[in-house]
């Protein structure tokens, strides 16, 4: 039986105008992951991110590297009880 997580990451570093957001998108649905990604005023991005743990864990593999023309200087993900509430991966903003 798999086991579904949820969880909510910001990543720092050059990662808006660098299409982060839209691969971002692009690998949370290849992975049949559900939630949202946006920019934040500071510079970082906020991700909330839910599905089998595996698939979840390998997304948040990929936020470490990001798009080919991203610098992630770091990467703070906070695990939080699964909702099960989104349908897709969708981008904010």
């Amino acid at each position: 039986m798999n086991k579904f997580i949820r969880n909510h990451l910001f990543i720092f570093g050059k990662v808006q105008g660098v299409a982060f957001r839209y691969y971002a998108q692009k690998i949370a649905s290849k992975l049949e992951l559900t939630g949202w990604i946006k920019n934040c005023n500071d510079g970082k991005v906020e991700i909330v991110i839910e599905g089998i743990t595996e698939k979840v864990n390998k997304f948040n593999d990929w936020c470490y590297t990001g798009s080919r023309s991203a610098r992630v200087e770091k990467v703070v993900i906070y695990q939080e009880k699964f909702i099960g509430e989104f349908h897709y991966f969708n981008i904010h903003g």
